[in-house]
């Protein structure tokens, strides 16, 4: 897997105030949307297109409990632990629910054993504070420096801290970053922001945001914040940093529930996110189509 030095990002920037960024990378225009029920898949998705290149890697699930119950397509954590091929070879899912760590233990007992081929392994579960276990796998030799990482930071509204962010951005010194896949909850911003009168809630807010100026998010236009916050992504050293909106309902009718804010590094992840926004909903291809069409030697 081709490699490039990271771009390096300020030495302590004052989050609230951007520094230059690089164009946006183009690619197609948005035929058939993404709605919520199937948010997940877009995930999974484009996670089996990049192994096709990595032939490795390592998965973070900051928030990785099924969010609906009932629903198995829409829990991204077992979509991405059952994705074939099995060439992932580190997870670590966390949440703070008992409830959904146990379900989360659940699946990866369910699990299939190891075929041959398949590289071995580590899925661990824990129970608590995201942005507090996060420091400690960071802290850690779990993740190398040549590993491809990928973090999905699903939360319900404010729950990951932009500290925790900046963590995951800046740990790897050389090679690429980790990659994020940030959920902003467009659709219950403006309802929770200007409800925030609690100083309880407001600090949350503060932490969520990373700096003192949060209260100027109430009035933005939402396509405009999504785009700040994938500008902000951009200042923690990110080559690219798109938004890709997730509607309420089929078809792209209705509210846009979610932006997904793709972070990243590597200069073909752009065109995967947008193959994998458009594929999702369809069957996947089969692995010796993506073989020949992604396939390269490891770079792990």
């Amino acid at each position: 897997m081709p490699r490039k030095p990271v771009l390096p990002g300020p030495n302590d920037p004052a989050l609230f105030k951007l520094t230059p960024q690089p164009p946006r990378t183009k690619v197609a225009a948005i035929e058939r949307p993404i709605w919520t029920e199937h948010k997940a898949r877009l995930i999974a998705r484009y996670l089996r297109y990049f192994v096709f290149i990595t032939h490795h890697g390592t998965y973070i699930d900051g928030f990785a409990g099924p969010q609906e119950a009932e629903s198995a397509e829409m829990w991204a954590a077992k979509l991405v632990l059952e994705s074939e091929p099995r060439w992932l070879r580190q997870f670590f899912l966390f949440d703070s629910s008992a409830a959904k760590v146990k379900k989360l233990r659940a699946l990866v007992r369910a699990q299939p054993a190891r075929k041959r081929g398949e590289p071995q392994r580590r899925v661990r579960v824990r129970k608590g504070d995201f942005n507090r276990l996060a420091l400690g796998v960071l802290r850690s030799s779990a993740i190398k420096e040549r590993e491809a990482t990928f973090c999905l930071l699903d939360q319900q509204t404010f729950e990951c801290r932009w500290s925790t962010v900046a963590a995951l951005a800046r740990h790897k010194k050389t090679g690429l970053k980790i990659e994020l896949f940030y959920f902003l909850a467009n659709l219950w911003l403006d309802r929770a922001l200007k409800a925030a009168t609690r100083p309880a809630t407001r600090r949350a807010i503060r932490a969520w945001w990373g700096a003192p100026d949060w209260e100027r998010l109430r009035d933005m236009r939402q396509p405009d914040r999504a785009r700040l916050f994938a500008k902000r992504l951009q200042s923690l050293g990110y080559t690219y940093a798109m938004e890709w909106p997730i509607y309420e309902r089929k078809g792209g009718k209705g509210h846009v529930m979610y932006y997904m804010i793709h972070a990243t590094d590597h200069p073909e992840a752009p065109t995967l996110m947008r193959r994998a926004y458009k594929n999702a909903v369809n069957a996947p291809e089969p692995a010796e189509q993506l073989e020949i069409e992604l396939g390269q030697p490891s770079g792990g």
